[in-house]
C-alpha cells in the first residue's frame, strides 16, 4: 500500500523577516500580533492575521541557546575579572549571580520567539499547510 503525497508549491517565507518578528515578540507571519501572552506562554494565534501557532515545537531548544550563550559571556568575564582584578571573593561572586540572572532572563524570551520565526519559516511542524499524520510518517 502506497500512500501518495501531492507536492503543492508553497510561498517562499523570509527566515530573516520571521526571526527578526520573533526576537521583538511579534507575530512571523504579520510582524503586527502578539507572539506570547505571557512571559514564555505562546499565543494560540496571532490576533491580526490568524495564523496559528499552537502547534509550534520550541521545547528544550530556548534554554539550551540561551544556556550557551549565557555560559560563554560568564565564564569569559570570569577570566577577564580574575586576570585583571582583585576583587573580594563574595563581591565577585554577586556580581557573576546578578550577571547570570539578568542575562538568562533577557535572552530566553527572544531566543524562543527566534525558534518560532523559523519554524514558521521553513514550514516545520504543523506550520506546513499541508502536513498532516500520513505525511510525518514518512
Amino acid at each position: 500500500m502506497s500512500i501518495e503525497i501531492s507536492a503543492i508549491a508553497k510561498p517562499k517565507r523570509s527566515v530573516w523577516a520571521a526571526i527578526k518578528n520573533g526576537i521583538s515578540g511579534r507575530c512571523p507571519n504579520c510582524g503586527k500580533g502578539h507572539l506570547f501572552k505571557g512571559y514564555l506562554k505562546v499565543q494560540d494565534s496571532c490576533s491580526e492575521c490568524g495564523e496559528s501557532f499552537h502547534h509550534h515545537r520550541a521545547d528544550d531548544a530556548p534554554p539550551y541557546i540561551t544556556m550557551a550563550i549565557v555560559g560563554h559571556l560568564v565564564v569569559g568575564g570570569i577570566f577577564h575579572l580574575e586576570s585583571s582584578y582583585q576583587f573580594e571573593p563574595m563581591i565577585h561572586l554577586y556580581w557573576r549571580i546578578a550577571k547570570r540572572l539578568m542575562l538568562s532572563q533577557g535572552l530566553l524570551r527572544p531566543i524562543k520567539g527566534m525558534i518560532v520565526g523559523v519554524q514558521w519559516a521553513n514550514y516545520l511542524h504543523g506550520f506546513d499547510p499541508n502536513f498532516t499524520a500520513a505525511t510525518d510518517m514518512q
